[in-house]
């Protein structure tokens, strides 16, 4: 039986669930199994009850499968079940016996829903273990009453931070924030603590059900109320801007459940949760941060070799970054610059780095980095000393973010050693890397490099060899197009305010600003001299050196598309920008600033997946998000076409290639497809 039903000679059941498959999930077999457990319990001769796990984790949550398939026609079927789930729980607590949660695993999103209806919750005080209502990341919430109890548990002001953002705390953590009542050392005293709660406490009631209760700092007519009830929906709209639906349904439920009774709350959070299920954004998200995501960092390998000691070439802002993070995995990092002092300050304090300006230091080495200047003269020279110096079976790699892997491989004598390692600044924060295949690297060196960055805690995509690869050249489609939109005279304040409201992570004239404008300058150029072909928008770059040529070429010139005043006060739009560009008649609506700059990411992409550069849609959905910012609730670029539809999307970039240019013409092969 999968819910195992054990009661002891006091009386106490211990339920322990052990579900079909790696780990216990929400769903009809979940439903079927607590309910006849709920059931049991009813007309049992009981003194409490341990609900606990057989599982490596407490309970993993809702089945997601389950949840992408709800659609406004089912919507009505899938309130029922979720009504059903909630029911069962209110008559777990309201047993009149002690019910302890005693949670030896992670539990998340329905899983915590289980232990808050548990009258005293007891984790094991374990670092891997997390404890949250994740349900916000995947454009949901908590549909198994998880708004309804943390809001009378903890008070609005303290809950929502935690409902809204999907936050997952560790379990010390979650002691302190209120989430759990105890912590235990090992499984045993999880379990002699639970009995021993459930004797001193025969007859426990909920908070919410004590006569009179309501939720803690939200009262019916209290004037101390407004200025919380007034700010928090300006502060969430000045944070989402409307793209994410979550956690403005998170807000109602939590508001105006706050005003009613508890079972009539319940009633308002199902209804929110089943009207986001049914949504797109929830779909979209479910797609890329659960599915594409597993089947990314989910890439098996047969190398079965760690990195032992890795030598990173260059200890500017990027090479450092990729010391500090390989040093905290554990592994031995060699940090190497020109001079001592520049490797030193590379290096910082951090343990398990050693600074040096020789290539002799680099012996025993497994892994070479090279993390330089984007110049192709300058790698091939230190990557080529590097390799000498290493062991004979290493593997090479490079930071680059634009040249071809393949020619920067004639660089060592073996190229089916040598790789790219796409990393993305700030390093230590950015969660991927971009891994380059050559045509020469060898499924091996591939393995190898995957497992790497698998060590170092990060997500790798992996794409083939071309010019910018996928991430850099996809990113700057975004870039190009909103200065083409600045040189066609569009408001550069509206450009970056549109961008910000479709979801994207930066404005595309500040994060120029961010690479600065001369780096921007130096690619093209090195493009149009490689193959002038590759080189579409003159406009663009006309008005990128006329701005380099003002010696405004970035924030770290100190002035660029914003001016960054000297006293480190917060950035503005350079005035000079509108009066030397903008024109009122334009002529380029709002809608269409947000189409150009989405769709034409979007467009490269299929563009990539055609030539071959990505091979999986799971790598382009999450290289778009993680890698340079992609709208999250779209699910990625290829999502981003699925959920507007790909006919309907092949007819607007039709519009918008008959009103703006070519680029955004589909390809043949996309106006073939029914989905990605």
């Amino acid at each position: 039986m999968p819910f195992h039903y054990d009661k002891d000679s006091d009386g106490i059941v211990t339920l322990t669930m052990d579900m079909s498959g790696s780990a216990n999930v929400m769903n009809t077999e979940y439903q079927e199994l607590m309910g006849d457990a709920v059931t049991r319990l009813e007309g049992d001769e009981i003194t409490g009850v341990i609900i606990t796990s057989a599982k490596k984790t407490f309970f993993a949550g809702g089945d997601l499968n389950v949840l992408i398939a709800v659609t406004p026609e089912n919507a009505s079927q899938a309130l029922e079940g979720v009504e059903e789930l909630k029911s069962q729980l209110r008559r777990l607590e309201k047993l009149g016996k002690p019910v302890v949660a005693a949670i030896n695993g992670s539990a998340l999103g329905g899983g915590f829903e289980i232990a808050l209806a548990a009258h005293r919750r007891i984790v094991l005080n374990d670092d891997s273990i997390r404890i949250g209502l994740p349900e916000a990341t995947l454009g949901l919430l908590p549909g198994g009453g998880g708004v309804t109890r943390m809001v009378r548990l903890l008070g609005v002001q303290k809950a929502l931070p935690l409902l809204m953002e999907g936050k997952q705390l560790r379990p010390e953590r979650a002691l302190q924030a209120g989430l759990v009542h105890q912590l235990a050392s090992s499984r045993e005293e999880l379990l002699s603590e639970a009995r021993a709660w459930i004797a001193a406490n025969p007859a426990p009631v909920q908070p919410w059900d004590v006569q009179g209760a309501g939720v803690p700092d939200l009262k019916f007519g209290d004037p101390n109320s407004y200025g919380l009830l007034g700010a928090a929906p300006a502060v969430l709209r000045k944070k989402s801007h409307g793209a994410y639906p979550a956690p403005e349904k998170i807000m109602a439920a939590a508001v105006e459940g706050a005003y009613v009774d508890f079972d009539t709350a319940l009633k308002i959070e199902g209804r929110y949760f089943v009207e986001l299920a049914a949504g797109q954004v929830s779909k979209n998200m479910i797609t890329a941060f659960w599915f594409n995501l597993n089947e990314v960092n989910g890439r098996a390998s047969s190398s079965g070799k760690r990195v032992a000691k890795l030598g990173v070439l260059g200890a500017g802002m990027m090479g450092a970054g990729i010391a500090e993070v390989s040093a905290k995995a554990g592994i031995e990092v060699v940090l190497k610059d020109v001079t001592l002092e520049a490797a030193q300050k590379g290096a910082g304090d951090l343990p398990g780095i050693t600074a040096t300006d020789s290539d002799d230091d680099l012996a025993g080495c497994d892994l070479i980095i090279e993390a330089v200047f984007e110049n192709r003269e300058l790698k091939n020279k230190v990557l080529g000393a590097a390799e000498s110096a290493a062991l004979p079976d290493a593997v090479i790699a490079s930071n680059t973010s634009t040249l071809p892997i393949t020619g920067l491989a004639t660089a060592v004598p073996d190229a089916e050693r040598f790789i790219g390692l796409h990393f993305f600044s700030p390093v230590p924060k950015m969660r991927l890397v971009e891994i380059i295949r050559g045509e020469k690297t060898s499924e091996e060196t591939l393995q190898r490099a995957v497992d790497y960055v698998r060590q170092i805690g990060k997500t790798p995509i992996v794409v083939n060899d071309s010019r910018g690869f996928y991430t850099s050249r996809t990113f700057g489609t975004y870039v190009i197009e909103a200065i083409s939109m600045l040189a066609e005279g569009v408001a550069p304040a509206l450009i970056e305010n549109v961008a910000r409201k479709a979801g994207m992570a930066v404005g595309p004239l500040a994060v120029s600003d961010e690479v600065t404008l001369s780096l921007q300058l130096k690619i093209h150029d090195q493009t149009l001299a490689d193959d002038p072909s590759l080189v579409a928008d003159s406009a663009a770059y006309d008005l990128i050196r006329e701005m380099v040529d003002l010696g405004r070429a970035g924030k770290s010139t100190g002035a660029g598309f914003y001016e960054y005043p000297a006293d480190g006060s917060k950035k503005f739009l350079w005035p000079e920008l509108t009066t030397r560009y903008a024109k009122a008649d334009a002529g380029v609506s709002e809608q269409d600033v947000r189409d150009r700059l989405l769709f034409v990411q979007s467009l490269e992409t299929v563009r990539c997946l055609d030539e071959g550069v990505l091979t999986s849609v799971a790598d382009a959905n999450i290289g778009s998000i993680f890698g340079f910012g992609f709208a999250p609730w779209s699910g990625g670029t290829l999502q981003f076409i699925n959920s507007y539809g790909v006919q309907a999307f092949v007819e607007r970039a039709d519009y918008l290639a008959d009103t703006y240019g070519e680029r955004f013409r589909p390809p043949a092969s996309l106006r073939e497809r029914d989905k990605f």
